[in-house]
């Protein structure tokens, strides 16, 4: 399985270039369901919860009546057992969305892109961080971005292999 095109790439803060950033990690997965699938469980946020054990939702998201992510919404939620907010940077529907993370001792940026493949679709997420508190933990535990964001894909892809995400 091949990475994603450069046309596909993603297009960092500069701030957040992988070559620049303390902490950086990238995983890939195919998942063997139609990009538009896959992307509704991506961007229904509020469901994170229910499939991905990493993400707790904690408050309501502050984007008016809108269930799914887009460009600009803010939500908040935990992962890794920080408290972040997050705003939607990049958004291009069943392509890519990316968007920024901060909270006590981190300021991230997490991208995602989907390629279409014959059978489904190649999807990578990458993250850049910075702050103590990033540094801190890749210190004491490498790979546990690694690892959080390969089990983030394998759960999407098992959503996505049983269909569309319910209403909410």
């Amino acid at each position: 399985m091949s990475p994603p095109d450069a046309a596909a790439s993603i297009r960092w803060p500069e701030r957040f270039e992988p070559q620049r950033a303390p902490v950086h990690v990238s995983n890939q997965l195919f998942i063997a369901a139609p990009p538009a699938r896959v992307w509704s469980w991506l961007v229904r946020e509020p469901l994170w919860p229910t499939w991905y054990d990493n993400a707790h939702v904690d408050w309501s998201p502050q984007r008016g009546h809108n269930t799914d992510l887009v460009l600009g919404s803010v939500f908040h939620w935990r992962t890794f057992g920080i408290a972040i907010e997050s705003c939607v940077r990049e958004y291009q529907p069943c392509e890519r969305i990316a968007w920024d993370a901060n909270g006590f001792g981190v300021n991230a940026y997490h991208a995602w892109l989907l390629q279409p493949q014959e059978g489904g679709c190649l999807v990578l997420t990458e993250e850049s961080q910075y702050g103590w508190g990033a540094r801190l933990l890749n210190f004491l535990m490498p790979h546990r971005m690694d690892v959080g964001h390969a089990l983030w894909l394998k759960s999407l892809g098992i959503q996505s292999q049983r269909g569309f995400p319910p209403p909410l």
